[in-house]
């Protein structure tokens, strides 16, 4: 098993390319017109770059350069072509956004070139072979149906990450710490010997986080910079192939642990919960524009962050807590999966109600508060 330490290093790797080349690629961006002025669907105020994906695409290929260099991760890439195919469909998602950004494409031809993306993964194996339900069975799937749940999950993951980013920094803290999370819990997995030796997910996760990271300090409110859909599109296809190859290849032979949590004999509900909030807001945005009769590309400002924008939290307190949701659902799926208690339930819904709570009453009682301010004082003091 590759130590924590060598997962580490590729993903100090990731960041240290990504925060490197991110201001280099806003420098070119700028020089050729590859910028987005503020309009009025958009929350920035002045003309900023949009392809910061370029960046996070590169300080990918240097980290699996890395990792590929490295004696310790020799056994994922001897005789295993899915490095070659994650390389190929990932670049091709990554290409149909920065066409996107730079061109606009239809949506028709967006999803085709995702859809391509998630045909290559297939043809180079990295697929997914079971889906196991709570509570219930372990479904292996057949031939038929294994490209399908393959492009099914790489639109799903993509579109989510994509819809997300909306405000500085949000996407990208997100997967910062979903991929982190994932990390970690796909350790715990090769830790107790239910992931083979060639399993590409762990090393996948680390390198998300590290891009992540290495691209916020650059990207955080006021940004100077965006991902743009190249950079969403491409974080939301590592995540996929990430989380499908570890979640649909966990030895499904789990009754040993069946003490602990039913999340751990579903590992494809872990990413599922852990992205809950792009994934919901994704929902959301599809039940909107569907009542409204409206195609799912068409753009609106209904999206989670616009709504904690409208209840009075500028930006960057709406960022943070998307973020402490995303953190809190995380610590929910993770703490179960090292131990053999449920424990862990009452506190994280004390500390969902709170941040519920602190959500929704506090621009409440602070708009209050400036209302009362504005009252005119009477001359008796009141």
């Amino acid at each position: 098993m590759v130590s924590a330490s060598r997962y580490v290093a590729v993903g100090v790797v990731a960041a240290v390319v990504t925060f490197v080349l991110t201001p280099l690629v806003a420098k070119f961006a700028h020089r050729v017109g590859w910028v987005v002025a503020p309009d009025a669907r958009r929350v920035h105020t002045r003309t900023t770059p949009d392809v910061g994906g370029i960046a996070m695409f590169f300080g990918f290929l240097a980290a699996m350069a890395a990792a590929w260099g490295m004696d310790s991760f020799r056994p994922i890439f001897a005789g295993n072509s899915e490095a070659l195919g994650v390389l190929i469909g990932c670049g091709l998602v990554f290409a149909v956004g920065l066409i996107d950004d730079v061109h606009e494409l239809s949506a028709p031809a967006k999803v085709t070139g995702i859809v391509i993306g998630g045909v290559v993964l297939t043809v180079f194996g990295v697929t997914m072979y079971y889906f196991r339900v709570p509570f219930m069975d372990v479904f292996v799937l057949g031939q038929n149906w294994v490209p399908l749940m393959t492009v099914l999950w790489l639109l799903g993951l993509t579109n989510a990450i994509n819809l997300i980013d909306g405000l500085d920094g949000l996407a990208a803290g997100i997967v910062a710490i979903a991929a982190m999370a994932f990390f970690v819990y796909s350790r715990r997995l090769d830790q107790l010997n239910l992931l083979g030796p060639q399993n590409l997910g762990p090393l996948l996760a680390v390198i998300a986080a590290g891009v992540c990271i290495g691209f916020l300090p650059h990207n955080f409110n006021p940004a100077k910079i965006f991902m743009g859909d190249g950079g969403a599109l491409f974080l939301g296809a590592l995540m996929a192939v990430s989380t499908s190859v570890v979640g649909g290849r966990a030895d499904p032979n789990t009754q040993r642990f069946r003490g602990q949590t039913y999340f751990f004999f579903a590992p494809l509900v872990i990413p599922i919960v852990i992205l809950g909030v792009p994934i919901l807001d994704m929902l959301f945005a599809i039940i909107r524009r569907a009542t409204r009769r409206q195609g799912l590309a068409v753009a609106d400002k209904g999206h989670l962050h616009h709504r904690l924008m409208n209840l009075g939290h500028g930006q960057r307190r709406a960022v943070l807590i998307l973020w402490a949701w995303t953190a809190l659902l995380s610590g929910f799926v993770l703490y179960p999966a090292f131990t053999r208690t449920g424990s862990v339930y009452a506190p994280a819904g004390l500390a969902a109600l709170a941040l519920v709570l602190y959500t929704v009453l506090h621009p409440r009682l602070r708009a209050r508060r400036e209302s009362a301010e504005k009252l005119p004082v009477r001359p008796d003091g009141t």
